[in-house]
């Protein structure tokens, strides 16, 4: 089932979102809905805040990615081949020069702008039959990880942004939360009225 994405200023996104067990009410059922709202966004990734549930939950598919022509053929094979569910993760480390890329969010639709982070990431974390794992990726994997790993942790992209920037988006903000944006998606605005 596609969920609605919760749109900018929602306060489930900026909750640090709690652990959960593989005793999770119909996980199955909502890791199935997770990857299908995703795919239906045509995201790379999606945490459960973003469908309004806070749980250390996120799942990354870094394939749209493998088109990017300026990429190796192992880079490009690398993300073809990355499509993983993290639960309960940790950031054990980042690491590396920090590098600027244009990032976007499926909860802050058409605002896009710059951000920089570190290239590698160690993290632990359980995938979906709660197995657990500790892996260190880079580049735009890493780069992924981050940004979905930061919902987990209540923080949005637009938060790393300079307070200039804030400034410049802060009116496309607004009307996010209030439901003036075009996006191809099911979404859910803060601030609409439920009725309307």
């Amino acid at each position: 089932m596609i969920l609605p994405v919760v749109a900018y200023g929602d306060p489930v996104l900026k909750k640090i979102a709690k652990e959960i067990t593989s005793e999770y009410p119909e996980f199955e059922k909502f890791m199935s809905n997770m990857w299908e709202t995703m795919y239906n966004a045509q995201g790379v990734g999606l945490a459960a805040p973003q469908v309004g549930r806070s749980i250390r939950v996120f799942v990354v598919d870094a394939s749209p990615f493998a088109k990017d022509e300026d990429l190796s053929s192992e880079q490009q094979e690398k993300l073809k081949n990355f499509k993983k569910a993290f639960i309960n993760p940790v950031i054990i480390e980042e690491t590396g020069e920090e590098w600027v890329f244009n990032e976007g969010c499926l909860s802050i639709p058409d605002v896009r702008e710059d951000v920089y982070r570190k290239e590698n990431v160690t993290i632990k974390y359980f995938d979906e039959n709660f197995v657990e794992h500790t892996e260190t990726y880079n580049g735009l994997i890493a780069r992924v990880i981050q940004h979905e790993y930061d919902h987990i942790e209540g923080i949005l992209f637009t938060d790393k942004l300079s307070s200039l920037k804030k400034r410049i988006i802060k009116g496309k903000l607004t009307n996010i939360s209030k439901g003036k944006v075009n996006a191809d998606y099911r979404m859910r605005f803060p601030l609409v009225k439920k009725g309307r």
